[in-house]
């Protein structure tokens, strides 16, 4: 009998939660199959059979945390019918009569048995998840009065929901308390939908909220004529496509600006390391991108040393992945200088949050037709677009990140200097 062991998942990640078992105990699975999938801060990842034979147990379900190395199930020797599962019998999220996902908290990690009562027939021991168990004693319920629907007898959180919605003969004070995850109504009598954070929201949730707490933030803003850019991809796109098979794009312009414009400040390409200074000799640029889960940060690594149809490419690559879901972690590790786009959803102007440890990001935004004084006596309508550096003012002085984003404005306007910038 082997094992099902949660391997390691890189570096940093120390646990992971269960999305979804894509077996059953009874179920025969060869060497390499696909047993299950978990979800991390950062990634999902699939876990493979290391051995052939048959599904024995699985002792964790869907939605419990779990640790690197634990082991969560195991695989015996010989052939048969797929036995019946707990899976086939979990309640789902569809099922619920709750909108409440059935995830588990993020602090829960293993299943804890209740003790077996020492009297009466009808108290036997009984075996929730963790999240069941504070769901329970939030809304003072008995865990022994509740019904499951599981194979093995566990109790879930849905059951605790299904339970406290069924009606009752006489309330007590204890089930009388306010609802907490599962009230359908607000204080006020309104409906209202409460959901749990998944694990790579509440981890983007919290990195955000100590890029504030951490670094000395400040952004600075300035705005780009895109007209020679513009005039450039018109002219070059077709031939462009048609040499490398991929678009020509805004974001190897900017990810060329960016890069040009650490070269010439070389702190906004740096890191605080305690007290500190870590100055990159590399220019890994990480392109944000919106994905079902939430935004992640793929790299783009070596940019000085890529062409525009390098640059494009990858981008588009790295895009496809995370919104697949399929990025690994080491195109989500490292990064030396972020980039966002919120122009792609009709952003005109934002103050980006630092993706730390690194001290800078360059916001993009919407490109809209403008009045711009050409000389005191002649007016154009010019593309603008307004341009933002968020940078850690605890190493970036602000003049510093001023002539930053200036330059980057320049060899934006006059995008042949991006071929004299390497």
């Amino acid at each position: 009998m082997a094992d099902i062991i949660v391997p390691e998942l890189g570096e940093s990640i120390s646990e992971g939660t269960i999305t979804k078992w894509f077996v059953k105990v009874g179920d025969t699975v060869n060497q390499g199959d696909v047993l299950l999938e978990l979800e991390t801060d950062k990634v999902n990842i699939e876990i493979s059979a290391e051995s052939s034979g048959v599904v024995g147990s699985i002792h964790k379900q869907d939605g419990d945390v779990v640790l690197v190395g634990e082991a969560i199930g195991s695989i015996g020797e010989g052939s048969g019918a797929p036995a019946a599962a707990p899976a086939e019998a979990q309640p789902t999220a569809e099922a619920a009569p709750s909108p409440a996902p059935a995830a588990e908290p993020a602090a829960a990690a293993v299943a804890v048995a209740a003790p077996a009562a020492q009297a009466g027939g009808s108290s036997a021991a009984v075996t929730a998840s963790p999240a069941a168990r504070k769901l329970a004693r939030e809304q003072g319920i008995d865990l022994n009065q509740v019904q499951n629907t599981d194979a093995i007898g566990r109790i879930y959180p849905d059951n605790v929901r299904t339970h406290n919605q069924a009606p009752a003969a006489a309330p007590s004070a204890a089930a009388s308390k306010p609802a907490a995850a599962s009230a359908a109504v607000s204080a006020e009598g309104k409906q209202v939908e409460r959901k749990r954070m998944s694990r790579r929201r509440a981890t983007i949730a919290k990195r955000l909220v100590e890029a504030q707490h951490t670094a000395a933030m400040l952004t600075t803003f300035n705005e780009v004529d895109m007209t020679a850019i513009l005039d450039l991809r018109k002219r070059r796109k077709e031939s462009f496509f048609e040499k490398n098979e991929v678009n020509l794009g805004f974001m190897s312009f900017f990810t060329k600006a960016v890069v040009g414009a650490l070269k010439q400040f070389p702190l906004l390409n740096a890191e605080i390391d305690g007290e500190d200074i870590v100055v990159k000799k590399f220019y890994d640029i990480g392109i944000a991108v919106a994905a079902k889960e939430g935004l992640v940060v793929p790299v783009v690594r070596d940019a000085d040393r890529l062409g525009f149809a390098e640059i494009e490419r990858n981008i588009s690559e790295l895009a496809k992945k995370a919104r697949a879901n399929t990025l690994t972690l080491d195109e989500l590790q490292g990064g030396s200088f972020t980039i966002t786009n919120g122009g792609v959803f009709g952003s005109l102007l934002s103050t980006p949050i630092l993706n730390t440890p690194q001290v800078g990001i360059l916001g993009m935004h919407k490109i809209q037709i403008r009045p711009v004084a050409i000389d005191e006596e002649r007016m154009e309508n010019r593309p603008m677009m307004y341009i933002a550096l968020s940078y850690d003012h605890r190493i970036v002085d602000g003049s510093e990140a001023v002539r930053f984003l200036v330059t980057v404005k320049e060899l934006l306007e006059d995008p042949e200097q991006l071929l004299l910038q390497g």
